[in-house]
């Protein structure tokens, strides 16, 4: 049933029956989800050292066990004496062989004489015929005793090692509460006990589902099947015990006893509880406990799975389950419900801990529904008498916090771009860190595809929730048309993140657009990209952000694109080897990658397989391919020696199965990766024959042992069984094949024949003197013979082969040879052979080309005589298409190369291009070889068309004529005017050396000192060295380039005048103008410094309320535009601010001190501020003007300033009340299509 709001208020009590199972312990807590005993109280701290919630899991004293307690094979009572403490104990099989230090051996008495000295006690010895010593111990102090009956156990007992196998549900038991049993078992024993971790095991387990003996009946009349899943069947755990006898045997009894205790033990799970039962179930724990009547029992809750899991004795354990189906079927006939609807926003404030409250103070649960269920119903449940307090609760609850939906701004896919951008950014937190006490919500990503409309929710008082919101708003502001998102595979996504980090985060850098990725495991394909707000350089043009997403979003669709050859391997591992791919933490596998993040290593369910056998690998196919045989290693390490395979074979054959120096068996160990040996099986294992011949025809027998992988051994025993098949079925036949084909079948290092040899299992026998390949028999054969013998229908598939191939070679052994230009092998080859290649495939013949000469390369064409017809053609073509070249040759002396190169081989560049040569820097290179620095020659190769390098020739020669006629003359400029004369980027300087082709060295530049000192050194001597700027060239050039140097020296500037003038800091602000004061200074000569700047804003902020107010002078509704007017300088930093005034003369100083004193009392007038929001800025156009005409002319009429925003819908007006109040008037009949007239007389 559903009530309004005002009904529930007014209804008191409801109809129904009391509860039949009052609460045994007190207010109901939270559902905790780990393991207890026993109840814990809600709020109290939880005690991690308690033994009641952290049980020891060792055997309880209050619980009588039938197993006494074991002792030591060697503990007896100690005999105390007044004089001190004595015991004795007896060892047997004492082992002092290797006690010594470096394992040497000892004797009893070296053992005793050291222990006594260490341990300050007295030991007596003695052994028995039974081997059995007796030692006996006296010492003043009972510790000193058990430390030296301890070193004598662990030095004179020998070690040993012992598994016990113990069921996995003791495992807890045995290592107890943070391990507190096990190290108790190690500190008493002294014995090493390990347990293996729990990610390193796989255990088996059978769930059974067992019927619930009827169903529940709930309040209205239906029933509630519970589910109950029993485990049958438990799998068990190694326990590895190491080190002395004695103290291995005493760990293994306590060890027993703890798995004797815990053994009749069983787990039963409840599932599908109703969640409206649950929390009223969890109050009950102790009652329901109880059930088990002293009996070793846990239960733990899972509100989350709807499910209970009860684990303990078995007899316990059934009649706690029996206890909860009971109390069920009880609770849902007394329990009743109401709905109260509440707007999605207010749900979350009912759950947590405001629903732990509820239940606790009213004795009510409150169910909401699922963020993704589109119902305002809140269901509240209740006995009879609790309910209409549990309402109230849930009133009070749900309005007690002001909640405040801000919508993200549309179209749906821009509010999901923004949401995720807050979420990435953590702009959650930083609200709620900025605002204490405020709660940001946000919708679930489950709901991002259904929704029309995305909300964030924020919660709190209401002044920190207006605060956020305009927090927000400027946030959201900044986001307006600055995301995009694009559609790239998520396939790719790690391989683009990782192997281009450095890219990304250049772009981040050149374009401030961040890229997020979605996290992997969600296998989205879109990628968001967002103009960062919060750059310091961030543009807030809306150009801007498009033009430089767009830049973004093409960058990582060419990443993307060069990431297409990414390739997959699905390698078929069972799960149980997982483990020696991925490792601990996955060590393992970072070094199987060799730690690239860029491959993507998967297994089972993630790898979308259906079984848990299989192992994925995604990345670049030579990361792939390493990453594969890595895995595959480690696998095949993992499971060595885990399967054996024996069988017996004829002793015979055995020789042969090995192969010469053992290739063949080699061969098979190598592939298959298994061990395989050969041992002769004795006579005496065999049954004797009665008769003589009987007993030669028996055969003597090899027994072959197989140690690896199952299904690798059984290969192995098959290849070797059908090996021995076929020697014991062998033949031999011989083919005539004419000499001069047989290299071709053999093949380069007889790769062809021995392909054939493996794939039919033959031996194939050319003649020696046929080829260098040397064959692995002594045949004597003919020239044209070739020797075939294995198995019948391998020799007759080998037979065919040869024979098919012998056929091939005929019609294919065509051969041509001719030769082309030595330059034209470039080209004919293409860019990584991509030429050649193709006319291979397009002809099918064979192309080998020696380059062995400088002038012609010999090509030589194989194949049919259409193909190589077909081939030469297409080459001849290709070469004729190069023209001719020719080489010259002559000497330049080593001093001018520098200059003729010039500056990254740009003399180089200007030659060519002057003589009438290619422009493109690949067509140039090659065409002028200088030598190499640290070459001894001075010889420069010219090679290129022979028209083009007599040209060369003859401008290198004028060039070196002219360097032979160069000088060198300094010049003295003040360093100071260097920068200026150089240029920005060298500017200057270049048009300077080109203009009349000399060299201008400024010092500090690294040739410097390389053209030698000035001829005029003398008349520089009294100059400052780092003024002289050196000039070389030829004379008359560089006379000329020293007097434009000269005329562009300045002289130095006077000394300014400077005057100090106050200027009120409040009015800081106003007289700067925004920068604009100082540019009509500077147009004076003036400059301003100043001696502190205020830091509060240029104009006060317009309160939360503005919004509410609206223009309503004209009483014509304005639907959409908002007015405010509040007094400026009311919040103003109070004091001075001193402005240094320096100008170039006096007259530029007084005229700058005029501009500021009348923009201090313009500022004055300043008086009041008003907000003008209008309801888009479609109309700020109009308003601006032409190059802002509109709002110059407005501000000569009313004598305002107007401000325009760029970035939101508001325009700023300062000034007098009435001067402030007559723009805004001229700007709205502006805006209604009037002239704009001031409205002032």
């Amino acid at each position: 049933m559903a009530f309004s709001a005002a009904e529930l208020q007014k209804r008191h009590e409801l109809e129904g029956a009391p509860d039949p199972f009052p609460s045994l312990s007190g207010p109901v807590g939270p559902v905790p989800v780990a393991p207890s005993r026993s109840r814990q109280a809600p709020h109290d701290k939880l005690d991690t050292g308690s033994q009641e919630h952290f049980p020891s899991l060792s055997p309880s004293t209050a619980a009588p066990t039938q197993t006494q307690a074991a002792t030591s094979a060697w503990s007896v009572r100690p005999r105390i004496k007044p004089s001190g403490v004595t015991e004795s104990f007896i060892l047997q099989d004492i082992d002092l062989s290797s006690a010594g230090k470096d394992g040497r051996p000892m004797t009893l008495s070296e053992v005793t004489r050291g222990i006594t000295q260490r341990y300050k006690v007295k030991i007596e010895a003695s052994t028995n015929h039974r081997k059995e010593t007796t030692f006996y111990l006296k010492s003043e102090s009972q510790k000193d005793l058990d430390k030296a009956k301890d070193a004598l156990a662990a030095i004179c007992s020998p070690v040993v090692t012992l598994i016990v196998q113990a069921p996995a549900s003791t495992i807890p038991f045995i290592i107890g509460a943070r391990g507190a049993t096990l190290k108790q078992i190690r500190e008493d024993t002294g014995a090493r006990v390990d347990v293996p971790p729990r990610d390193g095991l796989t255990l088996t387990r059978s769930n059974a589902t067992l019927p619930t003996n009827g169903t529940t009946p709930s309040a209205s009349g239906t029933t509630t099947p519970l589910v109950i899943e029993q485990d049958e069947q438990e799998a068990t755990i190694p326990v590895t015990i190491r080190g002395a006898r004695p103290h291995v045997e005493e760990a293994r009894l306590r060890i027993n006893e703890i798995i004797a205790s815990r053994t009749s033990n069983t787990t039963q799970k409840i599932r599908e509880v109703p969640p409206h039962i649950l929390p009223f179930l969890s109050d009950r724990r102790p009652a329901i406990e109880a059930a088990a009547e002293g009996r070793y029992v846990e239960t733990s809750f899972d509100a989350a799975a709807r499910e209970i899991t009860v684990t303990g004795e078995r007899e316990g354990v059934i009649r706690v389950v029996e206890a909860i189906k009971s109390t069920v079927g009880g609770l849902e006939t007394v329990l009743t419900s109401a709905s109260i609807n509440f707007p999605k926003r207010q749900h979350r404030l009912l759950t947590g801990t405001a629903a732990e409250d509820i239940l606790l103070e009213r004795k009510c649960v409150v169910i909401v529904p699922e963020p993704e269920d589109s119902g305002e119903a809140v269901m509240v449940w209740g006995v009879s008498e609790d309910l209409p307090h549990g309402l109230a609760a849930v009133l009070s609850k749900a309005n007690s916090v002001y909640i405040h939906e801000f919508p993200l701004p549309g179209p749906i896919q821009t509010s999901k771009n923004i949401l995720t951008y807050i979420l990435r950014v953590n702009f959650t937190e930083v609200l709620t860190t900025a605002h204490p006490g405020l709660g940001v919500f946000t919708p679930p990503p489950a709901m991002w595809d259904s929704a029309t409309t995305l909300n964030l929710e924020l919660s709190g008082d209401k002044n920190v929730v207006d605060e956020a919101i305009r927090q927000t708003s400027e946030l959201i502001g900044k986001l307006n048309g600055a995301t995009k998102d694009i559609n790239v595979d998520w396939a790719v996504h790690k391989f683009i993140s990782h192997r281009n980090a450095e890219r990304l985060k250049q772009l981040q850098g050149k374009y401030n657009v961040l890229v997020f990725f979605p996290p992997e495991s969600l296998e989205q394909s879109s990628l968001l990209l967002v103009y960062d707000p919060t750059s310091p350089s961030a543009s807030p043009s809306p150009l801007d952000k498009s033009k430089n997403l767009d830049d973004v979003a093409n960058a990582v669709l060419g990443m993307a694109k060069e990431a297409e050859n990414i390739t997959s391997q699905l390698i078929p591992v069972e799960r149980k080897w997982h483990s020696a791919v991925f490792g601990k933490f996955g060590a393992a596998l970072n070094a199987i990658t060799d730690e690239d993040k860029s491959l993507s290593v998967k297994s089972g369910a993630d790898a979308g397989e259906a079984t848990e056998d299989f192992i994925l690998i995604k990345g670049f196919p030579t990361e792939v391919d390493r990453a594969t045989a890595a895995i595959r290693d480690a696998v095949e390490k993992a499971i060595e020696d885990s399967f054996c395979i024996e069988f017996s074979i004829n002793q015979a054959y055995v020789g042969r199965v090995v192969g010469a120096g053992g290739s063949q068996i080699n061969k098979i160990r190598d592939s298959l990766g298994v061990e395989i040996h050969f041992e002769q099986e004795p006579e005496l294992f065999k049954e004797p024959s009665k008769k003589k011949k009987e007993k030669e025809k028996t055969p003597q027998m090899s027994r072959v042992k197989i140690t690896g992988r199952k299904e690798n051994a059984e290969e192995a025993k098959k290849h070797i069984l059908g090996q021995v098949e076929q020697y014991a079925d062998e033949t031999s036949e011989v083919l005539k094949i004419p000499r001069q084909y047989h290299p071709s079948l053999i093949g380069q290092n007889g790769k062809y024949v021995t392909r054939m040899e493996d794939r039919y299992g033959v031996k194939i026998t050319f003649p020696r003197e046929a080829t260098e390949w040397e064959g692995k028999t002594r045949e004597s054969l003919a020239p044209d013979e070739v020797l075939v013998k294995g198995g019948k229908k391998g020799v007759a598939g080998a037979k065919a082969e040869l024979l098919d191939a012998l056929e091939f070679e005929k019609e294919n052994d065509h051969t041509i040879t001719f030769t082309v230009p030595a330059r034209a092998i470039a080209r004919i080859l293409g860019k990584g052979g991509a030429n050649i290649k193709e006319i291979k495939d397009n002809t099918g013949a064979q192309i080998d080309v020696d380059k062995s000469s400088e002038i012609e390369a010999v090509i030589t064409v194989r194949g049919n005589k259409q193909g190589i017809k077909e081939a030469q053609a297409l080459i001849l073509e290709v070469a004729n298409t190069v023209p001719e070249e020719t080489t010259v040759e002559m000497t330049i002396e080593n001093r001018f190369h520098r200059s003729l190169i010039g500056a990254g081989g740009q003399g180089l560049k200007d030659l060519i291009a002057r003589c009438g040569g290619p422009t493109d820097s690949k067509l140039q290179a090659g065409l002028i070889r200088f030598p190499r620095q640290g070459e001894n020659s001075e010889d420069v190769r010219i090679r290129g068309e022979p028209k083009l390098v007599q040209k060369i020739k003859a401008e290198l020669e004028a060039a070196v004529a002219s360097l032979r006629d160069r000088v060198v003359l300094g010049v003295d400029v003040p360093a100071a005017q260097h920068r200026a004369l150089i240029g920005r980027g060298g500017q200057h300087l270049n048009e300077l050396q080109k203009k009349y082709s000399v060299m201008v060295q400024f010092p500090g530049s690294r040739s410097y000192f390389q053209g030698g000192e000035p001829e005029n050194a003398e008349a520089l001597a009294d100059a400052d060295p780092a003024n002289v700027v050196r000039v070389s060239g030829p004379r008359s050039a560089a006379e000329k380039a020293i007097e434009e140097l000269k005329s562009h020296i300045k002289e130095p500037a006077p000394e300014l005048v400077t005057a100090v003038i106050t200027v009120p800091a409040k009015y800081h602000h106003a007289v700067t103008q925004q920068g604009n004061i100082f540019r009509t200074l500077r147009s004076f000569g003036a400059h301003v410094e100043h001696s502190n700047v205020p830091t509060k804003a240029a104009i006060p902020t317009p309160p939360p309320d503005a919004a509410s107010a609206r223009i309503d002078e004209t009483g014509e509704d304005e639907e959409g535009i908002q007015w405010h007017v509040v007094e400026n300088y009311s919040d103003s930093e109070e004091g001075d601010t001193e402005w240094t005034m320096k100008a170039r003369d006096q007259e530029g100083l007084e005229r700058a001190r005029q501009i500021i004193e009348e923009a201090i009392e313009h500022a004055k007038t300043m008086t009041h501020v008003g907000f003008l929001t209008m309801p888009d800025r479609s109309l700020f156009p109009r308003i601006v003007g032409s190059r802002g005409a509109n709002v110059s002319r407005l501000r000569s009429e009313t004598g305002a300033d107007i401000t325009v925003s760029r970035e939101d819908n508001s325009i700023v007006i300062a000034g007098t009340e009435e001067a402030v109040k007559a723009a805004k008037e001229a700007i709205l009949a502006i805006k209604n299509g009037g002239p704009g007239k001031s409205g002032r007389d």
